[in-house]
């Protein structure tokens, strides 16, 4: 086999099937690119990659060399990932083409997956909008509608609602039961606190209370025994 007549013709044969796609760097040995895009990328959507492919000696014999370029940035929208994927794909299908002229099945290869790829991307988004929405509606359900109860889930909430409801009667019998411990004898408020001896004697506005005079003035009329006044003196000096 002539393999630098095989790899011209597949060249010139290349160039007119792509005519905007194809450029040829070297000649020798040949080393082209194809740029290969999905659907819609035209407008705007879509995925694109610039492929890169170097001939052997003896191509089509062996497979060729095949490179994803991405040195400009707009050569591909693929990810590390997705670039190392589409590769193993394509030197897959070179692998199991050997002796053929294998670059234009390797392009169709390449637009395929694309397109997959794409389609798959916009179904997981739709999904997961979907998803989003869905979860939105629920959440706005579950407000308007409140947390359903079981029997499993009263009987919880129930126990627990008791033991509050324990522990707060406890708490306030023991604020009764202190207050009640704290609470002093009259002789106990004026030993702690002498002012209250004057204010009966005094209104609210501290001023004192007018004595009325005629009340006493009978004093004299009162049938004081001043016998029974001695004896209260001697037992108080006893």
């Amino acid at each position: 086999m002539d393999y630098a007549e095989e790899q011209q013709i597949e060249i010139e044969a290349l160039e007119s099937i792509y005519p905007s796609e194809f450029q040829l760097i070297s000649t020798d040995p040949y080393v082209i690119t194809i740029d290969t895009k999905s659907e819609g990328f035209d407008n705007g959507e879509g995925l694109n990659c610039t492929l890169k492919f170097t001939f052997t000696p003896t191509y089509p014999e062996e497979v060729p060399e095949i490179e994803i370029d991405e040195e400009e940035e707009d050569t591909t929208n693929l990810d590390e990932t997705e670039i190392q994927t589409l590769k193993d794909l394509l030197t897959k299908e070179a692998s199991e083409n050997t002796g053929m002229a294998v670059i234009f099945t390797l392009v169709s290869a390449a637009t395929e997956w694309l397109n997959v790829e794409w389609d798959r991307r916009i179904k997981q988004q739709e999904e997961e909008e979907e998803q989003r929405l869905k979860a939105e509606e629920e959440a706005e359900q579950k407000r308007f509608e409140g947390t359903r109860v079981s029997v499993q889930t009263f009987i919880a909430w129930k126990t627990v609602f008791d033991a509050e409801l324990r522990k707060k009667r406890e708490q306030d019998s023991d604020k009764v039961r202190e207050s009640d411990t704290k609470k002093l004898t009259g002789r106990e408020l004026f030993l702690q606190d002498k002012t209250l001896i004057e204010s009966d004697l005094t209104e609210d506005d501290g001023e004192a209370l007018p004595i009325d005079e005629s009340l006493f003035e009978d004093m004299e009329d009162l049938d004081i025994d001043e016998d029974e006044d001695d004896g209260a003196e001697e037992d108080d000096e006893d």
